[in-house]
């Protein structure tokens, strides 16, 4: 683009300025390259930038010859320039990331244009290029944070059940104590009543709550309802989406949830869908809000290998295996979409006031005279191979006794120095999510195992980071010893993490992978009138 000649103001500008409009015209070029915008939208947009941080006149200088294909150079350089204008109050991630998103809104299309784009691209190139369209989109306005999720621990680990996935999860930025402390006097959130509300679309945010101004949905019709379809900010796996429900309404597990997911599948046959389970201690961490998620990736539950396979006389077109999996999972797979909600509502129906003492599963227990329920599941559609629909639906159950206060089918005790968060959906699928202090936990852990005795000795004190560690530190020194490389070290800790979620899976299974675990699983499939 040519350049505007300098005027007064531009021989007055501190190199600070000058790099702020050089950022400003670098990101409009951006967005421009990555058709954010279009050609007509530009002096528009760099004007919206100029004013937002004060500028009457833009950048005359010379420009890079090339731009990155991320805008967070200049984002951060412009989010620089404005905490020392005073723009934010605090140069503090969170407050970084309400001007950020700010910054971006302005360089973006109204939804209306990204939905019609989207329905156009569509219509021409089929519904993966729209949906690809679509999540570059999300990237390069930012709102997936790329340069945060690429700094997400990631390894792979071969299990009794295949091959699992680990994350230690850095692409959430942590709240400052004054941060906790501003949030904590603010009144409970009025608007938007939760972050996946679709009034979040081109919201400013605020101190406890994220700014959604580069933030745009697509509208989809599930059950002859409204929904709305958006990509994670967090990307946990490739295209990984939300779908949630156009008002404000609590998540519920019913027949018409299994109606949505095949009616998902059939619009978007590239992607799997999964909700998570409706009850506390097994559900996610938005029941408020009714909502599921999918994507784009093979998760380690789709290869799990059959072990059984079952008929029912009422459904002949359709097969019911047992997986090999350490969650009790049940597969239906038909290529008739009515017989497999049928088949899988059936099944939801029967588990939900099933009981079976003898593996401590207990459909209900009393409070105050009234029944509590304890048994649901989480269910999982996608596309088979052979064109087919696949329903996978993991038993799941809530109760907690004595023993295991937090869940008798939850990650034991023994585990929550590595994971105390519930089992949601993803994990269920072989992905483990695992906290951000992990990273800086686990590293040490290893420098103990590589020699590094002055670290174990601190790491009795009971208020070191390692301390609750220490049973588990003990057995990798006993089985490898403490004068590994720091590198076998880290290889042998990541592995063990590794083990260590199989068996958290293996916690957090209804059916035990022994010989009373598997003919109990079959008396529930018997029961239905399934036969092997």
């Amino acid at each position: 683009m040519s350049q505007t000649q300098p005027g007064a103001e531009a021989t007055e500008r501190t190199p600070e300025q000058q790099e702020a409009l050089h950022a400003i015209e670098r990101l409009v070029e951006f967005a421009l390259q990555k058709k954010l915008i279009e050609e007509a939208d530009y002096d528009y947009s760099r004007n919206l930038l100029m004013e937002q941080f004060g500028f009457s006149e833009p950048y005359a200088g010379e420009l890079h010859a090339t731009v990155p294909d991320s805008p967070q150079t200049m984002l951060d350089t412009l989010i620089d320039y404005g905490y020392t204008i005073g723009l934010i109050p605090e140069n503090s991630d969170t407050f970084r990331d309400l001007l950020d998103a700010k910054i971006m809104g302005h360089l973006m299309a109204r939804p209306s244009e990204v939905v019609r784009a989207f329905r156009d691209k569509e219509k021409t190139e089929g519904i993966e290029a729209a949906t690809s369209q679509f999540y570059d989109l999300s990237i390069n306005s930012n709102y997936i944070r790329m340069d945060r999720v690429s700094k997400n621990v990631y390894w792979t680990q071969d299990t009794a059940y295949g091959e699992m996935e680990i994350t230690i999860n850095l692409s959430k930025p942590e709240k400052s104590p004054k941060e906790i402390a501003m949030a904590k006097l603010l009144p409970p959130p009025v608007y938007p009543k939760c972050q996946l509300c679709r009034e979040n679309v081109g919201y400013a945010g605020r101190v406890n709550h994220p700014a959604r101004q580069n933030l745009r949905v697509i509208p989809l019709q599930l059950n002859n309802e409204p929904w709305l379809f958006q990509y994670s900010p967090y990307v946990y796996y490739n295209e990984h989406c939300i779908i949630f429900h156009h008002d404000h309404v609590p998540m519920k597990l019913t027949k018409d949830t299994l109606r949505r997911l095949l009616a998902f599948v059939q619009e978007y046959p590239h992607y799997f869908i999964g909700s998570n389970a409706d009850l506390p201690i097994v559900g996610g961490s938005i029941l408020t809000h009714d909502h599921f998620q999918g994507g784009r990736h093979t998760f380690a539950i789709q290869n799990a290998q059959p072990e059984a396979f079952f008929r029912h006389a009422d459904a002949p077109g359709l097969t019911l295996s047992l997986v090999k999996w350490p969650m009790s999972v049940m597969r239906l797979h038909s290529h008739d979409p009515a017989e497999l909600l049928e088949a899988g509502n059936a099944v939801y129906e029967a588990w939900k006031v099933y009981s079976d003492s003898a593996v401590e599963i207990e459909a209900f227990s009393e409070l105050d005279g009234e029944k509590v329920p304890h048994n649901t599941v989480t269910p999982i559609v996608r596309r088979s191979a052979d064109g087919g629909f696949e329903m996978d639906l993991v038993l799941r159950n809530n109760r907690t006794n004595d023993e295991h206060p937090e869940g008798i089918f939850h990650p034991h005790r023994e585990m929550h120095h590595l994971k105390k968060e519930n089992i949601g959906l993803i994990e269920v699928m072989g992905l483990a999510i695992l906290p951000g202090r992990l990273k800086q936990e686990l590293d040490g852990i290893a420098d103990i195992l590589a020699g590094n005795t002055q670290l174990a000795e601190a790491a009795q004190a009971a208020d070191h980071e390692l301390n609750k560690h220490l049973p588990w530190t003990k057995e990798l020194k006993q089985g490898h010893g403490s004068s590994l490389t720091k590198e076998e070290a880290v290889t042998l800790v990541q592995q063990q993490v590794g083990l260590k979620f199989s068996e958290i899976l293996e916690h957090a299974g209804v059916y035990k992978h022994d010989e009373a675990g598997r003919q109990a699983f079959r008396r529930f499939v018997s029961s239905m009138g399934y036969t092997e």
